[in-house]
């Protein structure tokens, strides 16, 4: 008996036993490929390969088992193995939005919300209706014996109006491209998924209906009413769980309030697809809100899994979706292939992805304009929207409720311009970032203050809770506190600090979570890295919602001792921008007065001692000195032999040559 193949003459009790078989056969090749990316992963990151990305050879891979299962004898593998739209909504994407919502740049997305929704919301609406009426006139002439509706072409565009540039992203988190950019993009795409749903369901109402101007008012009614709602469910769920964390202690039990949280979350997803409502859209503010609202209240470690167990979840799933597609195109029972509808399907969403990208970007720029902003979208940044619009599984996963004479021929569509578009555009995703010279390596604080938390993981691993150092002796690690100055020792006593008189946090945008992890100052620093002299410029008037929520909203859904760490934390902050404002003048003005041919007196006042600390910037050693015995004491002149100035990324360091040796 073949492998892939049973006889219908084994006994009855045998079908579970042989179902369990070619289950574990089935789950086996989806996990070999799996572990096969993962590998593939890590190689090009060690490598620097950038010219193909991971999810890119997950397709190919998976095409290529598709096709062997497709030409193996026997139909019971190529059934297991098949898409799955429950599987797909209820267990592969929430870990995508939960992580991204989580992991969300909360300022940038929110600086850009404005654009981010135009794309979402009009863009998508624009993009759904060119390809639906270019579909419904390629249709019109029934090529290839294909006849589609005008209501099941619009159907049609809605469903490929959803895009999924997971491939861009990655790269894009990858090389740290301009930030206003990538938030913009990822908004785009985890709003734009919502939207394709909402829009394609609220099409499949008026199956049977006749087309009038009342019905198109009311979707847009029905549209808008859903997208909102799932937006307030998701808040009110992660302030529940905010409010829950302030209201007990289950800080002192790390897993159990790790597992409250994500199942939290998730059951906000499962309540607003129950209510006919966008779980996506709730999913994914559920994620923001728990961030900005309840992270301040965790403990240390269900920060740290809450963190890693999400982004974990999330690459698992995207991989596992690409591979899923890839071994979907040869395993469908019910596919069509139909080559001129593919080729121009795939020609007709570029055209749409022109139409929802080029207008919107002027209208934008020119309200930037009109309100004396510097324009939001350069034209490399929206050639590179533009080459954003992959199409994902979402896509493929609503195509299973396509009707019609050529429903089978449509579904085989989208999963082709899927595979299509993740081949072409995210392919091509490093090489157009250099064609369109956009900016990379931009770190944010965010993300410098992550990168040193893995090097101290890196450096620590042999440190970890219950391990033994390599004197067999159970080992104890330090963590200086900014707020009390001491060192803190092993986990435990970090959990006093953040839950005790003082606590630490981040989320609320205080950022001092990450403080902690990195004591040096991150984002202050960066700001001399201008033109020497320049002042450092006062932030700007808050936002009124900001101040509300720093006054109201944050002190209610918060603890106590964590607000006014975060007040520490505000205030030691403006002080250290005030002396590094001086500083900075200071400077500026001895390097005015400074004359390298005579010896002038000190550059920098004597009295400027509460300025000489550890971080402050100070020109000691920016005038020429020379050192001489004077009565058998080691006395220090100005000279200007052999000392030079050196001047750079807006810091002045001046050395002499004694000093070098």
């Amino acid at each position: 008996m073949a492998l892939n193949d049973t006889s219908p003459t084994d006994p009855i009790p045998d079908e579970p036993l042989e179902e369990e078989m070619y289950t574990s056969w089935a789950l086996l090749i989806l996990m070999t490929l799996l572990i096969g990316a993962l590998w593939t992963s890590y190689y090009l990151q060690q490598r620097k390969i950038r010219a193909v990305h991971e999810t890119v050879i997950s397709i190919m891979a998976g095409m290529i088992v598709g096709l062997i299962i497709k030409l193996a004898p026997g139909t019971i593998i190529q059934r297991m193995v098949q898409f799955n739209e429950g599987y797909f909504f209820n267990l592969l994407l929430p870990p995508i939005i939960l992580n991204s919502g989580y992991e969300l740049k909360r300022r940038n997305f929110f600086l850009s919300f404005g654009t981010i929704l135009t794309f979402a919301m009009v863009g998508t609406l624009i993009a759904a209706i060119v390809t639906g009426v270019l579909t419904f006139g390629w249709a019109y002439f029934h090529p290839e014996g294909i006849h589609i509706s005008f209501l099941d072409s619009m159907i049609f565009g809605a469903i490929l109006s959803a895009t999924d540039p997971v491939t861009i992203l990655a790269i894009f988190h990858q090389l740290h491209v301009d930030p206003q950019l990538f938030a913009i993009i990822s908004g785009e795409s985890l709003l734009n998924d919502a939207v394709a749903i909402v829009l394609s369901d609220t099409l499949r109402k008026f199956r049977g209906q006749e087309l009038h101007v009342i019905n198109i008012f009311k979707g847009i009614g029905l549209f808008l009413g859903v997208f909102w709602a799932s937006t307030c469910i998701g808040i009110l769920f992660g302030l529940a769980v905010a409010l829950m964390l302030k209201h007990s202690h289950l800080y002192q039990f790390p897993n159990i309030e790790a597992c409250m949280i994500s199942l939290m979350a998730y059951s906000s997803y499962l309540f607003s697809n129950a209510a006919h409502m966008s779980g996506i859209v709730t999913l994914l503010f559920t994620g923001i809100t728990l961030k900005h609202y309840a992270y301040d209240n965790m403990s240390l470690r269900t920060k740290r899994a809450t963190k890693y167990v999400f982004q974990i979840l999330s690459q698992l799933s995207e991989n596992f979706i690409f591979i899923y597609l890839g071994v979907n195109l040869f395993t469908e029972t019910d596919l069509d292939y139909k080559p001129l509808f593919i080729l121009f399907t795939t020609l007709f969403i570029c055209i749409a992805r022109y139409f929802s990208v080029a207008p919107l970007s002027m209208l934008i720029n020119a309200v930037c304009r009109a309100l004396g902003k510097p324009e939001q979208l350069p034209q490399s940044h929206q050639v590179m929207l533009f080459w954003a619009g992959l199409r994902g599984a979402v896509a493929f996963a609503l195509a299973s409720n396509l009707g019609g004479e050529s429903a089978a021929a449509m579904r085989t569509t989208i999963l082709a311009v899927v595979v299509l578009t993740v081949l072409i555009f995210g392919g091509t995703t490093g090489r157009m970032l250099q064609i369109l010279e956009i900016q990379t390596g931009v770190l944010e604080p965010e993300d410098m203050a992550s990168d040193n938390d893995n090097e101290a993981d890196n450096t620590n691993n042999s440190h970890e809770e219950g391990g033994l150092s390599l004197g067999g002796r159970p080992s104890r690690r330090t963590r200086r506190s900014p707020s009390t100055d001491r060192l803190l020792d092993t986990d435990e006593d970090e959990e006093r600090v953040i839950h005790g008189n003082s606590s630490s946090g981040d989320g609320g945008g205080s950022g001092s979570d990450r403080y902690r992890n990195d004591p040096t100052d991150v984002s202050i620093g960066g700001l001399l890295s201008g033109p020497i002299g320049d002042p450092i410029p006062d932030p700007g008037p808050p936002h009124w919602f900001m101040s509300f929520d720093e006054k109201w909203l944050k002190p209610f859904f918060t603890k106590r001792h964590v607000q006014q760490r975060n007040q520490t934390l505000a205030e030691y902050w403006k002080d250290r921008r005030r002396k590094m404002d001086r500083a900075n003048q200071n400077m500026l003005a001895g390097i005015r007065n400074m004359s390298l041919g005579t010896t002038s007196g000190r550059l920098v006042n004597d009295n400027d001692n509460d300025d000489e600390d550890d971080d402050a910037l100070t020109l000691h050693s920016v005038y020429p000195v020379e050192d001489r015995f004077d009565g058998g004491d080691l006395a220090r002149t100005p000279s200007n032999n052999g000392s030079r100035l050196v001047i750079g990324a807006g810091r002045v360091f001046g050395r002499s040559v004694s000093n070098q040796q």
